[in-house]
């Protein structure tokens, strides 16, 4: 039988350094001999003192000790809780300078991954940095050394959850209450089959989704339901895979017209979009606006033309493009979003869209949209980026393209495709902070290829 390896014992003294630079997760960065150690809390140029808590080979991590000098953009973090709590990682940096951070890591990587650099720079969209969170998946969890029921996120670097008597970037009637919302949870029977609540805001509503391993019994329903109707809530339970959700409040008996939807408003474009609490969204509705005016503007597109809106969701492009062209197509792996999509166009009056369930990371050259042509692409992957898609994207024939990313590293890997493989000029690039105090980096890039008319 093999022998577990020991772990090597941990130096247990403070260490000083000075802080070389900061990484793309916002932790600081320096060297010691031949390792490079990277440091939670630590700014750029700071003299401090820290103290390991993990060292291999070439690589190590630790925590700050004593900050000795500090940084000039350092700054005191609002939540008393950003010390041990997962959820943020930036607070200690002026909100000014996060979005700076962001925009050097994804030119960083549009350089050193992609092999090229955008003939400019986008001005950074920026929003609120607190309050903005409409959407999260919260952990639930009884600690009996504590005797506390704890809700929210995890501490840094643990899978135990963090002690949080408030969270600052949710949306207020969560974060506010997430004292109340334990209290709850703690008063019904199955307090401790409880593992989770997922969280979604519209404009005007807001829901949850209670995931329960085992059944609940009369009287938690009631509590639970006086909860929601004291929040003006949608609650929904979860007692085993996505498809056994279903609504406890209102109850599905109501009236229909007594059941206010989520949604969310595009002002500009006359639009309304509704959405379930499982369909995925923007989780900063501010930045989405923005987002989507600074997408359109970067796309410029004709009224004749034919746009292709690829990963298109419920239409949260889709719809706005098709107030200015003649025609969209949206393309979406899943099927519950396109038939969202085509709600949604069809409550806003909209008909000049069509949409299709697809898989972009397979082969779909047979279907019939991936064999017309295209003046304009919009495409918003997630973090796993759109290789498949980009490497087929010259068939198409569009002469813009408009990438959004929520991975810059994902995003500078597919430009190395558009610049060298497919011709295109990488025009513009910016950063857009669609999480404030976290190291998530959200981009938009556009692309022109002179060749295609």
């Amino acid at each position: 039988m093999a022998r577990r390896r020991r772990r090597a014992k941990l130096p247990q003294d403070p260490v000083l350094v000075t802080i070389e630079s900061v990484s793309h997760d916002g932790k600081g960065v320096c060297h010691i001999d031949d390792t490079t150690v990277f440091i939670d809390g630590a700014l750029e140029g700071e003299e401090l003192t820290f103290i390991y808590t993990n060292k291999r080979k070439n690589v190590a991590e630790g925590k700050v000790h004593e900050i000795l000098k500090p940084s000039p953009l350092r700054v005191e973090p609002e939540c008393p809780h950003f010390s041990i709590c997962g959820g943020c990682s930036l607070q200690h940096l002026a909100a000014d300078q996060q979005i700076i951070l962001k925009q050097r890591v994804m030119l960083e990587n549009l350089k050193r991954i992609g092999k090229a650099e955008p003939q400019s720079i986008l001005e950074p969209l920026s929003g609120p940095h607190w309050g903005y969170r409409r959407k999260a998946r919260l952990g639930v969890r009884f600690v009996v050394k504590k005797d506390k029921m704890l809700v929210g996120f995890r501490e840094k670097h643990s899978n135990f959850l963090a002690e949080l008597e408030t969270c600052k970037v949710l949306h207020p009637d969560v974060g506010l209450h997430l004292r109340d919302l334990s209290d709850l949870i703690l008063s019904l029977s199955i307090y401790n089959q409880i593992p989770q609540i997922e969280v979604a805001y519209g404009d005007d509503q807001g829901a949850f989704i209670i995931r329960h391993l085992e059944a609940f019994n009369d009287e938690d329903l009631i509590k639970i339901s006086a909860y929601a109707e004291k929040m003006a809530l949608h609650i929904y339970l979860q007692p085993k895979g996505p498809d056994s959700i279903t609504r406890l409040y209102p109850p599905e008996d109501d009236a229909e017209d007594t059941f206010k939807p989520l949604s969310y408003s595009l002002p500009a474009y006359d639009i309304v979009n509704e959405f379930r609490p499982t369909d995925f969204t923007q989780v900063n509705m501010e930045i989405n606006r923005k987002m989507i005016d600074l997408a359109l503007s970067l796309l410029s597109p004709k009224a004749e033309d034919k746009v292709l809106d690829l990963f298109c969701g419920l239409g949260n492009f889709t719809l706005p493009l098709a107030r200015q062209v003649t025609h969209v197509t949206g393309v979406e792996g899943s099927s519950e979003l396109v038939v969202r999509a085509k709600e949604n166009a069809l409550k806003n009056g909209i008909t000049n869209t069509d949409y299709h369930a697809a898989d972009l990371f397979k082969d779909f050259s047979g279907m019939k949209w991936a064999q017309q042509k295209y003046d304009c692409i919009l495409l918003d992957p997630a973090r796993s980026g759109a290789k498949e898609i980009i490497e087929y994207l010259p068939k198409f024939g569009a002469h813009t393209v408009v990438y959004v990313s929520c991975n810059p590293s994902t995003l500078a890997r597919d430009t190395e495709i558009m610049v060298h493989n497919n011709g295109y000029t990488l025009v513009k690039a910016g950063v857009m902070d669609m999480f404030p105090h976290t190291a998530h980096v959200e981009s938009i890039a556009l692309f022109v290829n002179h060749s295609y008319k």
